[in-house]
């Protein structure tokens, strides 16, 4: 479980020593709760973010124990480094927007005719309740080729999950390559 603090001060001079000693700044909100100002251990956040297979993962802060699932995040431009992240509660029964990983599956065969597989919408926008989400979507590419691309609508309806973006939006496609 990631263990964060409470930061008693949001001032930028507060904020940037937080920073120097290795902390990432984050925001914990969530519907009819009063927002947290929370700082964790930069290293632990992410290690506890990659090895996370759901989509919500826990937290402990000021003796709370929460589920949390990432909503945001603000990376510096140059260096890439993680500055701020925003936490939103996963709320049990309480529907709300999430974005959801996509997952490309299989060999496309527009792969052999110098194409590659590319995934404009790494995240899909989504309206439902945390137990109803996926921890990713998975979509078959096999049987794409050159100039193929899957919509939103194309893909298959999960139970008590509402999508939404556009229906007509691509999520991924197969381009030729350069």
């Amino acid at each position: 479980m990631l263990e964060g603090i409470v930061r008693e001060s949001t001032t930028k001079s507060a904020t940037k020593a937080l920073r120097r000693d290795g902390y990432l700044i984050a925001n914990i909100y969530g519907k009819g709760l009063e927002n947290i100002n929370a700082a964790f251990k930069e290293n632990e956040y992410i290690r506890t973010v990659r090895n996370k297979e759901t989509l919500a993962f826990p937290i402990k802060v000021d003796n709370k124990e929460m589920d949390v699932v990432v909503q945001g995040y603000e990376s510096h431009p140059v260096t890439g480094k993680l500055l701020h992240v925003d936490l939103m509660v996963a709320q049990k029964g309480v529907t709300t927007h999430y974005y959801i990983p996509v997952e490309p599956v299989g060999e496309a065969i527009g792969l052999k005719n110098k194409g590659m597989v590319f995934v404009s919408k790494p995240r899909l926008r989504v309206k439902a309740k945390i137990e109803d989400i996926p921890s990713k979507i998975q979509i078959d590419v096999t049987d794409m080729d050159v100039g193929d691309a899957k919509l939103i609508r194309d893909l298959d309806p999960i139970e008590n999950v509402t999508f939404t973006d556009a229906d007509r939006v691509a999520v991924l496609s197969v381009i030729k390559a350069k």
